[in-house]
């Protein structure tokens, strides 16, 4: 290669030709080749997307970026649509924002623009990601030393705000022609039917560019993918279905205005879904639901969902069987509607054939918001445990929660209701959660309760429970004689057995 066109340069000339629609192919080749170079160092790089055909511009912000100290290219700007429920009328009016998406290595600047001016201030969130912006006039600029999904706030508007995707580079992408690949590069890709169904051993390859209008199905299917950083638009139902598969991986894609679910799971096992980013705001339009499925792994996603982001159930409509090892890593999480992470609602009430949730586990996770007016459906973090379920061994770790608009930090209970379910959850066991923190104002009173001596909620214990920067102990910082449940505060009924809530030093002493 010549000196005066380097690796990065490669990375840029093909990232501008495949916006042209002239070189899709190459630039996914390059990709792959460019992100390091021949010392072994990161090279910085970034690679724009090819624009979306059929999906809405804003023209809220400009968004442009660079390598460090390199030229700047500007990226395209979609319209998303978010929810919010008006807790009168209970309608549904959507709302506009704004999403961008990029491919980098090494080291990126980002120059960010709000255009209708009027700038106060910029918020970058998460905030533990700690982004600081320069904030001249109505830009704001920072840089990025890896990838990320933030939510560039402007005035702490929560619609009218910036969702900026910064993917790390593919890694051997498939191409054009390779066996066992459904390959659908730069442009519009639909079906008469709206319907892709995915056969075993076949890789579903979504190039930058692309915009699928179909759903995705696997069914009864093993040694699937579904990768790329294209997008699926417009889903005439749930976006993408799973059921009865075995290894299956989603990885990289961002789904839009799904008319349901974005990714339904059933009766699956050995699945992971990484670094998927997805925006709904019409009715049920959940992030993942998993039903009776097992060894599942969802990493380094993305979810601001109009209903639960990341829901657990095991039986519902035909689906039956446990949802076991589960883990849920290095998310970000915006529920408009509903919970951030939703456990158990869904079960078989039959008591000749009851069902449980084991062995759950999540660790590193922002929780940016959770809106939810009706209070039997609020919490961040919600265990609404019923038709027979079971909950254990589930654990929380590392959880960072945002001051949110309507809700409750915790709602752990036992229920059986009518609008769901058909009998009552048999209980919940084992919960250990560790550096939970809540920095804000707006939680409401927190509640675990069980339904009676045969229901309990026990064996729960908070390590290092932080609200506002303070401590939540049974031995520190309270009278004696309160409860240190009422430092959350937090509602604890008589069938709850064995709470605990301890410091660091006392559960390391444990």
């Amino acid at each position: 290669m010549s000196s005066s066109l380097s690796r990065r340069n490669t990375l840029q000339a093909a990232g501008a030709l495949a916006v042209v629609g002239l070189a899709g192919a190459v630039a996914g080749s390059t990709q792959a080749a460019a992100a390091t170079a021949e010392d072994g160092t990161t090279e910085d790089i970034v690679v724009r997307h090819p624009t979306l055909p059929q999906v809405p511009l804003n023209n809220a912000f400009t968004v442009k970026v660079r390598p460090l100290g390199g030229t700047w290219q500007r990226l395209d700007v979609y319209l998303a649509k978010l929810a919010l429920i008006d807790p009168t009328t209970g309608s549904n009016k959507a709302q506009s924002s704004s999403w961008a998406a990029f491919d980098f290595s090494g080291t990126v600047e980002v120059e960010v623009t709000y255009n209708p001016g009027g700038v106060e201030k910029v918020r970058i969130r998460p905030d533990s990601y700690g982004i600081t912006p320069e904030v001249l006039g109505s830009t704001a600029r920072f840089t990025l030393d890896r990838p990320r999904n933030l939510v560039i706030q402007v005035n702490d508007k929560v619609f009218d705000c910036l969702h900026l995707l910064a993917n790390p580079v593919e890694q051997a992408p498939p191409a054009e022609g390779d066996k066992n690949v459904m390959y659908f590069g730069p442009g519009l890709h639909t079906h008469a039917d709206r319907t892709l169904k995915v056969p075993s051993g076949t890789t579903v390859y979504l190039a930058a560019g692309a915009v699928l209008t179909s759903n995705v199905i696997f069914e009864g299917v093993e040694n699937c993918r579904l990768i790329g950083r294209g997008v699926i638009y417009d889903a005439t139902g749930g976006a993408v279905f799973i059921r009865k598969c075995d290894n299956v991986t989603i990885d990289g894609i961002t789904i839009l205005n799904p008319r349901y679910e974005n990714i339904r799971v059933a009766e699956s096992q050995n699945l992971k879904i990484r670094n998927l980013r997805a925006f709904s705001h019409q009715g049920w339009g959940d992030g993942i639901q998993l039903y009776c499925s097992e060894n599942v792994t969802i990493d380094g996603c993305f979810l601001r969902t109009s209903d639960d982001s990341i829901a657990l159930y095991t039986h519902r409509w035909d689906f039956y069987g446990d949802t076991r090892n589960i883990t849920v890593k290095n998310c970000t999480l915006w529920a408009d509607v509903a919970h951030p992470i939703n456990i158990g609602v869904h079960g078989n009430p039959d008591p000749d054939a009851p069902e449980m949730l084991e062995n759950l586990r999540y660790e590193n996770i922002d929780i940016l918001d959770h809106r939810e007016p009706q209070v039997l459906y609020q919490g961040a973090i919600a265990f609404m445990v019923g038709d027979g379920n079971l909950v254990r061994d589930v654990t929380f770790d590392n959880i960072r929660v945002e001051d949110f608009r309507w809700g409750q930090l915790i709602h752990m209970r036992l229920t059986n209701n009518p609008k769901w379910n058909t009998a009552a959850g048999r209980g919940i066991e084992s919960v250990y959660i560790k550096d939970l923190s809540y920095n804000g104002k707006n939680a409401d009173l927190s509640m675990i309760a069980g339904l009676g001596e045969d229901r309990l909620v026990k064996d729960v214990t908070f390590e290092n429970l932080r609200v506002n920067g303070k401590v939540i102990a049974d031995s520190t910082g309270k009278p004696r004689w309160y409860l240190a449940s009422d430092g959350v505060p937090m509602f604890v009924n008589e069938y709850v057995k064995n709470l605990r809530f301890l410091t660091a030093a006392e559960a390391a002493a444990l």
